[in-house]
């Protein structure tokens, strides 16, 4: 490494003040003084710079990376290779990131197992089904990892706005005419809200006053009643005059009958109920 003070040495002003270089411009400043050239014996440390050939996003992906170089079966994968090819790739990354190898060195902890299942005698299975193979686990997972893995490659694919085109816009100065606020119809419907709200708010309502007699709705029951020998209670209200007039209709007919004028007879229990004028018996 050059030391700073025999560098500035090398780049110290003439008594002129400025270099000997041309047009005497500083390329940068080291410890405040300018430097007016690059030094040729410019030490870099070998950590400063790394090239990755090959950027892997997991131990998932580096296993179908393997597998795919070496164009092996996925669905039977040879695991002594694979595992010895895996493990040279993890022993390079410990030494470079002890923390990023973590999740690559229980990947390799599981190859070792499945490559050490594989080794000892199948389990005894039931007549008919066939026994467990220990990579159909790994399988299945390096299966729906390569699904995913291609239909982000096709998103990715696809037109995306920033990256491969950008919206055109285009603006117009129009300085004769006003320009007043663009409204939606979104804005229309809130004002019509708001107006509605306000005339909920200044609803008026007149109560007037009805005046029934109870005499007169006496006489028209006794109308109803003439001339005929019964009438069911029913029929003699009106159910579109109103609340009211029922109301009056049936203290109407509870006078009559307290003046003995009609009857209010019935057969049975839940049977109908009829009327007659108390007259008509003589």
């Amino acid at each position: 490494m050059v030391d700073s003070a025999e560098l500035l040495a090398q780049f110290k002003p003439d008594s002129s003040g400025m270099p000997d270089v041309v047009d005497h411009v500083a390329v940068a400043r080291l410890y405040g003084e300018p430097l007016f050239a690059m030094p040729r014996d410019l030490y870099i440390p070998p950590d400063a710079l790394e090239v990755f050939l090959e950027a892997f996003e997991g131990p998932l992906d580096l296993l179908l990376y393997l597998i795919r170089k070496q164009n092996f079966n996925i669905l039977d994968i040879p695991m002594a290779g694979m595992t010895r090819q895996y493990l040279v790739y993890v022993e390079e990354i410990r030494g470079r990131n002890l923390e990023l190898a973590g999740e690559y060195l229980l990947m390799a902890a599981m190859l070792i197992e499945i490559k050490s299942r594989m080794l000892l005698p199948p389990k005894k299975m039931a007549e008919g089904q066939e026994a467990e193979d220990p990579r159909a686990e790994l399988v299945r997972r390096l299966l729906e990892y390569e699904r995913m893995k291609l239909a982000a490659a096709r998103l990715n694919a696809m037109p995306q706005f920033g990256r491969d085109f950008l919206q055109a816009q285009v603006f117009i100065e129009q300085s004769l005419q006003p320009r007043f606020p663009d409204v939606s119809v979104v804005d229309l419907q809130e004002a019509w809200g708001a107006i509605l709200k306000r005339a909920k708010l200044v609803q008026h309502h007149k109560i007037t006053r009805e005046e029934l007699s109870v005499r007169e709705h006496m006489s028209l029951v006794l109308k109803k009643l003439q001339g005929r020998r019964f009438v069911e209670f029913e029929d003699l209200f009106d159910p579109a005059s109103g609340a009211p007039v029922l109301v009056v209709t049936f203290i109407a007919m509870l006078e009559l009958a307290k003046e003995t004028l009609i009857e209010i007879t019935q057969a049975e229990v839940f049977a109908p109920i009829y009327v007659r004028l108390a007259y008509s018996l003589n």
